[in-house]
């Protein structure tokens, strides 16, 4: 999803989140295995690529429930926990009930930290799953279970404190803010950290420790012209409105805002998108030492965001080193000319994507007519209706500089 990371420090340890540690118990028992917390909400799952697999059998109602909906029902619960796994210390095995929509076995590994059971390992039970491989999985539980302790002693997501430096305005509000997240923080932020803002984000704020690198993470709610999802040839004069937004910054209605360590993010990139769906950008914002500028940092991903919003060349993650133009662009208020205006009309798209892709081509009429696939006499044509639609010059550079902008703008 990247193709650069910016240099960190060498021999930095990464703790494995919960989906790494899934993935393990995977690979390590050649099984599937589910995790959920102790109210059966589902925290990841993990799939491995073998002939049982590929049975349409090993996916029962009850499982293929859990994935799709991330979480089970009260009545499969109940059954459940009517085996003892509330109070197991080792694997349990629980019979196939067809009535009950468990048409496979199950094995539950009960995930537990300082004697408490805070979630479980779910496997369908087979033959090749022995006590020995089960002994070495619930060696993986337990590190999950100090994953799940840690996260409940440090209250999670830490989204009211970053929620609060992202909206408080300049000046001794904002400084307080950022006192109280270093407070919660703590040592975790120690060296640089980026934001990234994901959008549109549809739903709950997920867990720190599901995103590898995370510090804290919060939702936002936003407004403006990113939040309609403008299609990547539509023009039009932008609502600059932030209805609510952290610091004024535009963002779209739903965006995730991550205060990650920036460790290669690959992974993260993939997963926040995954997670977000179909049509859902990230942006990025440049490393920083310490906390003290994550409002400035949040407002550069929100604007890389944004831009990957604009200009889907640039995402499906931009980093806002990288946007170019949309840096100032994304900075400024509307950016609308009076002169330009009958351009940006629904009757004349065609003229307005004729003059940007000439403008991007740096006026090379050659280049412009094989990217709009159109015969260069054509080209011609509609660079002269722009002109007498606009009254500017299209051999003028200031002219050119002015309507470039407008054009770029009415994206945003």
């Amino acid at each position: 999803m990247y193709e650069t990371a910016p240099p960190v420090a060498q021999n930095v340890p990464v703790t494995p989140d919960y989906q790494d540690l899934v993935d393990e118990i995977s690979g390590l028992l050649g099984a599937p295995a589910t995790l959920e917390n102790r109210d059966f909400e589902l925290i990841a799952f993990g799939v491995y690529d073998s002939d049982a697999d590929l049975d349409a059998s090993a996916l029962d109602p009850v499982r293929a429930r859990s994935i799709l909906t991330r979480r089970s029902t009260a009545a499969v619960r109940e059954w459940f926990e009517g085996f003892g796994i509330t109070r197991a210390s080792g694997p349990v095995r629980i019979p196939p009930t067809p009535e009950a929509g468990v048409h496979r076995g199950r094995i539950c590994l009960p995930v537990r930290h300082r004697n408490v059971v805070l979630g479980y390992v779910w496997l369908l039970d087979s033959d090749a799953l022995d006590d020995a491989r089960l002994a070495a999985a619930m060696e993986v539980t337990a590190r999950i279970g100090v994953l799940l302790g840690d996260e409940a002693q440090h209250g999670a997501d830490l989204s009211r404190e970053l929620r609060a430096v992202l909206g408080a305005g300049a000046g001794w509000q904002r400084d307080m803010a950022v006192a109280e997240l270093r407070t919660a923080v703590g040592d975790r932020a120690d060296g640089p950290c980026v934001v990234v803002c994901v959008t549109p984000w549809p739903g709950e704020v997920p867990s720190v420790r599901m995103v590898p690198g995370a510090v804290a993470l919060c939702g936002v709610e936003g407004g403006g012209a990113a939040a309609r999802g403008a299609a990547p040839d539509s023009y039009g004069t932008r609502d600059a409105a932030s209805h609510g937004a952290p610091s004024g910054v535009p963002v779209p209605r739903r965006a995730l805002a991550v205060l990650l360590r920036p460790l290669p993010r690959v992974d993260v990139g993939a997963r926040l998108l995954e997670r977000a769906g179909a049509g859902a950008v990230a942006g990025v914002s440049v490393a920083r030492e310490g906390l003290e500028e994550v409002a400035v940092s949040w407002a550069e991903a929100s604007a890389a965001a944004r831009a990957a919003l604009a200009a889907p060349r640039l995402g499906p993650v931009a980093e806002w080193e990288r946007i170019g133009a949309y840096r100032l662009l994304t900075s400024l208020g509307p950016v609308e000319d009076p002169a330009v205006a009958p351009l940006l009309s629904p009757a004349h798209r065609e003229l307005a994507r004729t003059a940007e892709v000439y403008l991007d081509h740096a006026g090379q009429a050659g280049r412009t007519a094989a990217a709009l696939g159109i015969h260069r006499q054509t080209l011609y044509y509609r660079l002269s209706r722009v002109e007498q639609l606009t009254g500017l010059d299209l051999d003028d550079g200031e002219d050119r500089l002015l309507l470039h902008m407008v054009l770029k703008g009415a994206r945003l």
